[in-house]
């Protein structure tokens, strides 16, 4: 099932149809670096603590977070140790939210091989969640920036608020777009947004320039964010790594469906309603699901507005000079729209 993503208007050339190797390669060294220092944190008196640190560090995602930071760094020509220490840190805070996810979630399966969860219960996952947030914020201490210690807090404070949030309004089918959007704003653009303000910070960038760089890290956020909810109901669960339909099963309603149920009344009601919390929803009721948004332009319009916000990202990124941390931003701007998994 293919999306029907728009391209936005701004639109680099060169940002288009490059996959999330060709966009680091020139940053490479620095994610290498990220991943011993992921490696070294995973190292634990703890037996337990150790093996299931390991276990969570050691299974590579995109690595979005620290390229962020370090190419945002790379705009106003900062790239020293430091830069690599909080790359890696602000992917220990997502990697801390993720195994939060998935104890709400109940997932078995992320990035392709058992959950936390999964494999060593709620119990130890929960804690070891809790172990990596408090402990990326003792990490932070290290920094010689004051505000990066305030950054890493607040996110860390959002994110959970976020999360908090999704929890209280799911299964709520008059969830407007607005709070939805303020939702995602906390659960995810947040720390999209922290790793370009602490890139612009380490470059000591001015007032105006971290700003710049802070809309772009939001609207980066957000457009990942609803291509991800896009991709749970039209992804491919193979190449994803994990179930689909996962939102639909937590009773969370997001953008397609919150477009939906505004245009299709009472019927759209009825139809989501009988799906919201299942679990067991059988492939031809999805690909019905599917079908339904797809004539009810949903799907379209969900994709329209993570171009929008893809827009507004580039259109913050243009303020900067044309060189290569530009480009590849805009680069990674355009993985991140048109990616399937």
């Amino acid at each position: 099932m293919s999306l029907p993503f728009p391209q936005p208007s701004r639109w680099p050339s060169d940002a288009r149809g490059r996959d999330m190797a060709a966009v680091t390669r020139e940053i490479k060294p620095d994610l290498d670096r990220v991943e011993a220092q992921l490696e070294a944190w995973s190292q634990d008196r703890n037996p337990l603590t150790a093996e299931v640190s390991r276990y969570v560090l050691r299974k590579r995602g995109k690595r979005l977070r620290p390229a962020l930071v370090l190419l945002t760094a790379r705009l106003f020509d900062a790239a020293d140790e430091e830069t690599v220490y909080l790359a890696s840190l602000v992917e220990l805070i997502h990697t801390a939210s993720l195994i939060h996810d998935d104890i709400i979630d109940k997932a078995e399966v992320r990035r392709g091989e058992e959950s936390v969860h999964a494999k060593w219960g709620a119990n130890i996952t929960v804690l070891l969640g809790d172990y990596l947030y408090i402990k990326s914020i003792g990490l932070s201490l290290e920094s010689r920036h004051d505000r990066v210690i305030r950054i890493m807090a607040d996110v860390s404070a959002r994110m959970i608020q976020g999360e908090l949030d999704e929890c209280a309004r799911g299964g709520d089918m008059d969830l407007s777009e607005e709070a939805y959007l303020g939702i995602i704003e906390n659960k995810t653009a947040v720390l999209f947004d922290a790793c370009a303000r602490i890139g612009a910070v380490l470059g000591r960038a001015s007032e105006a320039a971290e700003r710049d760089a802070t809309e772009f890290g939001l609207n980066f956020g957000l457009c990942f964010q609803i291509v991800d909810d896009l991709l749970d109901i039209t992804g491919d669960e193979r190449s994803m790594g994990k179930p689909v339909l996962s939102d639909l099963a937590e009773g969370r309603v997001t953008l397609p469906l919150i477009h939906a149920l505004r245009t299709d009344g009472r019927a759209g009601r009825e139809r989501i309603a009988a799906l919201l919390g299942r679990r067991d929803i059988i492939p031809g009721e999805r690909k019905e699901l599917v079908g339904w948004l797809e004539a009810a332009g949903s799907l379209e319009y969900a994709s329209g507005r993570a171009a929008g916000y893809a827009n507004r990202a580039l259109a913050a990124l243009g303020r900067f000079p044309d060189a290569l941390p530009r480009r590849a931003l805009a680069a990674l701007t355009g993985f991140v729209l048109e990616r399937r998994r």
